[in-house]
């Protein structure tokens, strides 16, 4: 077994590439000294870039690429002609086992395709979903699906809420998961047709802690640590969620300076309100991962900074760690007996 865990990242994908992706993957080996970062795209550009800081030389290896797919592409088209590609390669580096996981703020849309076409999906997985960590109240919840499914059907939401289950429970250490569907009430009766069918497929459903329906208002409040949605509905939380947030910590910020009081008072609460906030910075989760494929994915978002690089580069390691890829077969697999 190698003494690293072995990440592909994208080098030249997301709006900020490949300086704040150079700079995510110093910092992550920096961090941490089982890591080994491949950076695929244009050697000069990221070699340039990689000169200006100080790590050590094994962890990162530079994977040279003549193409780049961009955001507007399409994605099927983009990943079939664009074999040479900074996100191709980094995903066939995964495919080949040269290495556990691949993390790119590039196309979204061409790293779902990608995913499932090279990578290819876990025996018994019908639908790969996106799950990302989203703060709450009581720390974190797992939103699954954001934005690959826009049309599951209740089986797909089943595995969902099966893959999420071990995902929290192996990576971000939660014992016995709660799981709630995301609907417009608590009650059974509620919801639109794909909630109503799926509901008791859950409560029926032996291997999850199924707490029933959660209503958006609730999901921050961190009420389940799984949430349970197809992608249309996820994205919208999501988007909502980073819209939300960003505007309350500029209002914040704006009323904290209207007066010679407020200032003061700013000063005095700064500390306490920095470490608040930033427990709200959907940054500091790392990327999404698309859960039920043969190696891990992770799309980060597109205006990624290095922070949100590093760390979802460092969650790839405790994901590799604890095995999740097996730990999902095994559920899937229980699931078809």
């Amino acid at each position: 077994m190698s003494e690293f865990v072995n990440v592909a990242v994208d080098g030249m994908g997301g709006d900020h590439a490949p300086y704040e992706i150079v700079k995510g993957a110093v910092e992550a080996v920096n961090e941490n000294s089982h890591v080994k970062v491949f950076l695929t795209g244009q050697a000069d550009k990221i070699d340039s870039e990689l000169a200006k800081y100080t790590y050590n030389k094994e962890q990162i290896e530079v994977v040279n690429t003549t193409e780049i797919i961009e955001m507007a592409e399409p994605p099927v088209m983009a990943i079939r002609k664009k074999k040479d590609s900074s996100l191709v390669k980094a995903l066939n580096l995964v495919k080949e086992g040269s290495c556990d996981a691949f993390v790119s703020a590039g196309s979204t849309g061409a790293t779902l395709v990608g995913g499932q076409v090279i990578v290819g999906r876990i025996k018994g997985v019908e639908r790969p979903p996106l799950a990302p960590l989203i703060p709450t109240a009581t720390g974190c919840s797992l939103l699954i699906d954001c934005g690959a499914n826009v049309d599951a059907r209740p089986s797909h939401l089943v595995q969902f809420a099966k893959m999420g289950s071990v995902y929290m429970e192996s990576v971000m250490g939660v014992k016995s998961p709660k799981v709630a569907i995301v609907n417009i009430g608590a009650e059974e009766e509620k919801g639109n047709a794909l909630v109503k069918e799926t509901f008791p497929l859950l409560k029926n459903c032996p291997d999850i802690h199924f707490i029933g329906s959660i209503e958006a208002r609730d999901i921050p409040a961190g009420l389940a640590d799984v949430v349970v949605c197809e992608a249309f509905v996820g994205n919208v939380i999501l988007k909502m969620y980073e819209g939300v947030g960003s505007i309350l910590i500029k209002k914040v910020k704006e009323g904290m300076m209207t007066s010679l009081r407020s200032k003061i008072g700013a000063l005095l609460v700064k500390p306490a309100l920095k470490k608040t906030l930033k427990a709200f910075d959907l940054e500091q989760y790392g990327g999404a991962p698309l859960l039920g494929l043969n190696g891990l994915v992770v799309k980060t978002h597109g205006s990624s900074k290095a922070i949100e690089i590093k760390n979802s580069i460092l969650q790839c390691i405790t994901f590799t760690e604890q095995n999740i890829n097996q730990k999902i077969k095994e559920k899937i697999t229980m699931e078809e007996n």
